[in-house]
């Protein structure tokens, strides 16, 4: 059972920067693809950024292009997204996720099965 702890969240000025944190457990396929997620108060979930943990590929939603990147230690097994630039608009509680690698990490949210619990994120103006 895939256990994942996120930490990392907190209050900054738009502007600034934090580094969440994903603490992996309990793998037990060879690959997955690893996201963060994140809703906003009255909005759907969203997925922000995407990593293949075979080749290291990744992937990103428009709005944070060039201002975050996710990432992976596979020694420590945790999953990192830096988020440079924040925004007003970054304001949401964050998730890190993951589902066995099934040929592609562009899958649907939905099949993402294994979820941790959240860190907000608050960027005040």
């Amino acid at each position: 059972q895939v256990q994942l702890v996120e930490s990392g969240g907190g209050s900054v000025q738009a502007g600034g920067s934090l580094r969440l944190s994903c603490a992996v457990s309990g793998y037990t396929y060879s690959t997955y693809c690893m996201g963060w997620f994140r809703q906003a108060p009255g909005k759907e979930r969203e997925g922000v950024a995407r990593i293949y943990t075979g080749a290291g590929s990744t992937y990103y939603a428009d709005s944070v292009k060039g201002r975050f990147t996710i990432s992976q230690d596979n020694a420590k097994n945790t999953l990192y997204l830096q988020m440079n630039s924040l925004k007003p608009e970054d304001t949401a509680m964050y998730y890190c996720a993951a589902v066995p690698y099934g040929g592609s990490c562009k899958t649907p949210q939905a099949d993402f099965g294994y979820w941790g619990q959240g860190t907000q994120v608050t960027v005040s103006s």
